[in-house]
């Protein structure tokens, strides 16, 4: 079985609605396990499933040009983990949310991406094309994400947004995780 975990902090409901489809969308490929771990509320056993993982996908806001303050405090507690290397060679990805169409998600994503190199992880990119339609709420990739998934949510309660096309753009790229996973695990 391969197992992903979408280890991720969400302020508002709406990071979380991304890493739903995340989950979602991995969970799609037969013999895959997605695993939601909720960050801020990290305990021994979540380490654990981290530590057994083939693929982790970090997410979380972007607050201020970066990730949520919750997030980083995981990254920090990740040391022991980075000592023994227990995420080398497992494969890593990311996403983020944020109200504004850029809203500076790149350097969320690029944290992420520096955050997995320095545990030797693999990272996956999205393998999608931008929009035909660009800033069409129910296209693909509208945002042009390629290092990971970027959804873009409005101030108003996570049920109604982010929008179709930004949480078909997390289910893809989590299928496409778990298949990556799958082919490395074999």
């Amino acid at each position: 079985m391969t197992q992903i975990v979408i280890a991720y902090h969400s302020g508002y409901g709406h990071t979380r609605k991304v890493a739903e489809a995340v989950q979602a969308g991995a969970a799609l490929l037969p013999g895959a396990r997605a695993v939601l771990l909720e960050v801020s509320q990290i305990d021994d056993a979540g380490w654990n499933l981290l530590a057994g993982a083939d693929a982790i996908v970090f997410g979380a806001p972007t607050y201020m040009g970066g990730a949520s303050a919750p997030f980083k405090v995981f990254a920090d507690a990740s040391a022991k983990a980075w000592f023994s290397q227990l995420w080398k060679d497992k494969l890593a990805g990311g996403f983020t949310c944020s109200l504004n169409m850029s809203g500076d998600k790149f350097s969320t994503l690029m944290y992420f991406a520096t955050f997995a190199m320095q545990h030797g992880m693999i990272w996956v990119g999205t393998g999608t094309q931008g929009a035909a339609t660009p800033g069409d709420p129910q296209s693909v990739n509208r945002l042009g994400g390629f290092l990971g998934v970027m959804a873009q949510a409005d101030n108003v309660p996570p049920e109604q947004s982010p929008p179709a096309g930004d949480i078909e753009s997390a289910r893809g790229y989590g299928r496409r995780i778990a298949e990556k996973a799958r082919a490395l695990r074999r």
